[in-house]
């Protein structure tokens, strides 16, 4: 079979979408070997990750030609179709909420990913220009794909009920993370990258894009009401919300205990989710969790948030707060730090659960999506 992929975001983001892009692409192409995989991207971007996907020998990339730079997105939306049918694509994979406009009239059969509908369950964080753009290109997507592929039920339940689309079309595949996760870190690199980035001896953790949604501001809440050598460590891109984040740590006398950081190398995210006591992610809403599945794999014990899909995300061994109760997650931390048998056993368990979430299942899960789209059976396609 010879897979076509929307690679812009595998190319172009360092994380989330980006994420998810390579780790299809990669798993697929190593335990698929026998299939071609041709990633269509707008531009050209250097990046180790990206080497290590090149290095085996049936991927390859498309990059727009005759479109200038500053008219590759179009190449992305419009002018792809034509590389697709050269390329003889026997299906196409659009990794992130879209498929090219028009491509259903090639004949080439199409699977979409959809993330989540975040956009629509809460529109207050989002500019009206960009919900207007998101629900056109995630609705149309959904309508035009052969089959679609949801990260989660609770993002199955949401397609089904915003877009009104047959539950049979959607398959409910989740997310793995990175390998890197999963070996464990030996001492010294721990120690070596805690020097890097000067953390603190024992701290809590949360990871995640600094706004409003991902609610680092309920950690900070909490912190009055844990052990004071406990600090809170919170990584992810910076965005205005961060300041209400530092402003209230100021207030509350808790400053010293907030470490955030808006980067960090990739390669030693592992060794600090090793060091943490506690994984901390009280999101409002989420189409999965990634970060869940990274601590998990890291041997950390978690904390999330009810509400959306996070239990999906963290098994029935997590532990799940309501993401307005910061006494209630307070007392989850000091439940945790003081019962050390509590904390291995969520450590135990959590490294079983997410044995469902390995790369060769995950593969596995999606060229069977692929096998039923190519050929349709009387009980697969749409």
């Amino acid at each position: 079979m010879k897979i076509g992929f929307d690679a812009k975001r595998a190319v172009q983001n360092n994380t989330g979408l980006g994420n998810y892009s390579r780790y299809v692409i990669e798993i697929l192409s190593e335990y698929y070997p026998d299939n071609d995989c041709v990633l269509f991207a707008p531009k050209k971007k250097e990046s180790s990750r990206l080497h290590e996907i090149l290095a085996r020998s049936n991927t390859s990339f498309v990059f727009p030609v005759g479109f200038s730079k500053r008219l590759s997105s179009l190449w992305r939306i419009f002018g792809i179709k034509h590389d697709i049918k050269k390329q003889n694509i026997t299906l196409f994979h659009g990794l992130s909420n879209e498929l090219p406009y028009g491509i259903e009239k090639t004949g080439v059969k199409t699977v979409v990913t959809i993330h989540d509908l975040i956009f629509l369950r809460y529109p207050e964080y989002y500019k009206p220009i960009d919900r207007l753009i998101y629900r056109w290109k995630f609705k149309r997507a959904c309508q035009k794909a052969d089959k679609i592929i949801a990260v989660s039920e609770c993002t199955k339940r949401d397609i089904i009920s915003f877009f009104h689309i047959p539950a049979d079309k959607i398959a409910v595949v989740y997310q793995g993370c990175h390998p890197i996760f999963c070996p464990t870190v030996i001492r010294p690199i721990t120690v070596s990258t805690l020097g890097k980035y000067n953390l603190p001896p024992r701290f809590i953790l949360s990871v995640g894009s600094i706004e409003a949604r991902k609610n680092l501001l309920l950690i900070v809440k909490a912190l009055n009401q844990i052990p004071e050598n406990i600090h809170l460590v919170a990584i992810g891109k910076s965005t205005p919300y961060q300041s209400i984040v530092e402003a209230y740590a100021e207030e509350a006398g808790v400053k010293s205990r907030l470490h955030i950081f808006n980067s960090v190398l990739f390669e030693d995210l592992p060794a600090i989710y090793q060091a943490a006591e506690i994984f901390v992610y009280p999101s409002f809403f989420e189409g999965f969790g990634i970060p869940i599945i990274e601590a998990l794999s890291c041997g950390v014990p978690v904390i999330a948030a009810t509400g959306s899909c996070l239990e999906e995300a963290g098994g029935p061994d997590s532990i799940y707060v309501n993401p307005n109760n910061e006494m209630e997650l307070a007392q989850k931390i000091t439940n945790i730090l003081n019962d050390k048998t509590l904390a291995d056993n969520m450590i135990v368990s959590g490294k079983m659960y997410i044995e469902r979430f390995s790369g060769k299942t995950i593969a596995e899960q999606i060229m069977q999506i692929y096998k039923l789209t190519v050929t349709p059976t009387p009980y697969g396609g749409r």
